[in-house]
């Protein structure tokens, strides 16, 4: 399979000014500044195939819009390299920019005051894309994210959640191999989310795009992505496929037990022996639980409950990716153990 991005050892240090307090402070910071040196993004190595979308995960400040930065060009890294289609992003940025597409959620790359239809116009002389090619390519934006009533409105008249398909339709004007899409659903409602990760999805299986996804929305990477990176501290701390991390740390099930009547958490841990990881009153008559499979198998938690207390329905969960990935984000996971 060909690859499209190749990341080696990508590194980026920042030097802070530390400022020290106080009118003295400042007087000495005049005549001798101390600074701090802060590593964003420390070794960072992947290779992504094309027509595959990885996602690209971790906390706030774990290094994620560093990387994508020095991936689309806007940063030059402190060492390390990456490949893009050919391409050294920071060296080769006029090329690259016609290579790749880039949606930063919190940003917009249409004009405020004008229509839609009229950044997309522009959009399409500045990447020099024939007319017949972009009226095409248009029509299929268009019916793939529903833009058709969004065209002739300006972009301050939009909602956030119409802003980001328009915004994702620009991304696609010069039909890039490579796109960038950080937090590219977020403000959509239900429906549209639904749409976006549909073309999303499209782009990656009919059209051999190679997507890496940023987002904090874990039911995104599961809906969307085979294959998870996940960063700490600017280091990668896994790099695979989504069921290797279930197997590997997904021995945890929920399950929500309603009774007739009231029943405590403290009666279920009581009567399972403290073997319990987390326990949740939802309402007198409901509990959520939390427990490890090597403690107490599922099959024997069901019968023990049934055996002992009123129980009205259990449903039990099977491993979650947002439960493992926010313990991991809290530390109550290790991926080195």
């Amino acid at each position: 399979m060909t690859e499209s991005i190749h990341v080696e050892n990508l590194t980026k240090v920042y030097r802070n000014f530390a400022r020290r307090e106080g009118l003295f402070g400042a007087i000495a910071d005049l005549f001798k500044r101390e600074y701090i040196l802060t590593k964003a993004v420390d070794s960072v190595s992947f290779s992504i195939a094309e027509g595959e979308i990885v996602g690209y995960i971790g906390a706030n400040g774990a290094g994620k819009s560093t990387t994508i930065k020095m991936l689309t060009g806007i940063l030059r890294p402190t060492s390390g390299g990456a490949v893009i289609n050919g391409l050294v992003p920071w060296e080769q940025r006029k090329k690259h920019a016609r290579n790749i597409g880039v949606i930063f959620g919190q940003r917009t790359q249409l004009y405020w005051d004008i229509a839609v239809i009229e950044t997309f116009n522009l959009l399409r002389r500045v990447y020099r894309v024939e007319k017949s090619v972009y009226d095409r390519r248009l029509e299929e934006l268009t019916t793939l994210l529903d833009l058709s009533s969004l065209l002739t409105k300006p972009t301050r008249k939009l909602s956030l959640g119409q802003r980001m398909r328009c915004d994702f339709a620009a991304s696609m004007i010069h039909d890039p191999p490579v796109l960038f899409f950080d937090e590219p659903t977020i403000g959509l409602d239900v429906s549209a989310k639904f749409r976006v990760r549909d073309a999303i999805r499209h782009l990656a299986s009919d059209r051999g795009k190679t997507i890496l996804l940023t987002t904090h929305d874990i039911a995104d990477v599961e809906d969307l992505c085979e294959r998870i990176i996940i960063v700490d501290g600017g280091r990668i701390i896994f790099d695979g496929l989504i069921r290797d991390i279930k197997d590997r740390m997904g021995r945890t099930r929920r399950a929500t037990i309603d009774f007739h009547g009231e029943v405590s958490t403290d009666e279920i841990s009581r009567l399972l022996d403290g073997r319990l990881l987390e326990s949740e009153q939802i309402t007198p008559e409901q509990v959520e639980i939390r427990f490890d499979i090597q403690s107490i198998k599922p099959s024997d938690l069901v019968r023990t409950l049934l055996a002992e207390l009123p129980v009205k329905d259990i449903v039990l969960k099977g491993p979650d990716l947002s439960d493992i990935v926010r313990r991991i984000y809290e530390g109550k996971e290790r991926l080195d153990e």
